[in-house]
């Protein structure tokens, strides 16, 4: 499904267009809220992960909006040391639940594709201990 089209509802007072980059943003935010996830992924880059900044959420998940429903792909970079099948958990009730509670529809699943692991930022203090 194309990332700029959007679903029609028809209602007794007009329509309500909701455009499936929307869907994306509210999993993106969704998925990054969610303890343990360092960023989302726009994909393998010469094989490391890519991580997305916070205006770049939509690229890190794909969707698939049908009339009322609608499937999810987040594509995700962990913080190391975390339980990633907790946090896959976490994500997965997150997104179906802000999908569903925005939008009004109905999530069927919400599949969570880990692409890397972030690693704690070291200050060099180490490296510079060894060397004298």
């Amino acid at each position: 499904m194309q990332a700029d089209s959007e679903k029609e509802v028809k209602t007794e007072k007009g329509s309500i267009k909701i455009a499936d980059e929307v869907v994306a943003v509210i999993a993106g935010l969704a998925a990054t809220e969610i303890e343990g996830v360092a960023g989302m992924s726009g994909g393998l880059a010469g094989g490391i992960a890519e991580m997305l900044g916070r205006k770049n959420l939509a690229k890190g998940v794909k969707v698939e909006v049908g009339e009322k429903e609608a499937a999810v792909d987040v594509f995700i970079i962990v913080e190391y040391g975390v339980r990633i099948p907790e946090v896959a958990f976490k994500i997965q009730e997150s997104v179906q639940k802000a999908i569903e509670a925005m939008t009004g529809l109905k999530v069927v699943e919400v599949n969570v594709h880990v692409q890397g692991v972030a690693f704690p930022q070291e200050t060099g203090a180490e490296e510079t201990s060894r060397v004298r």
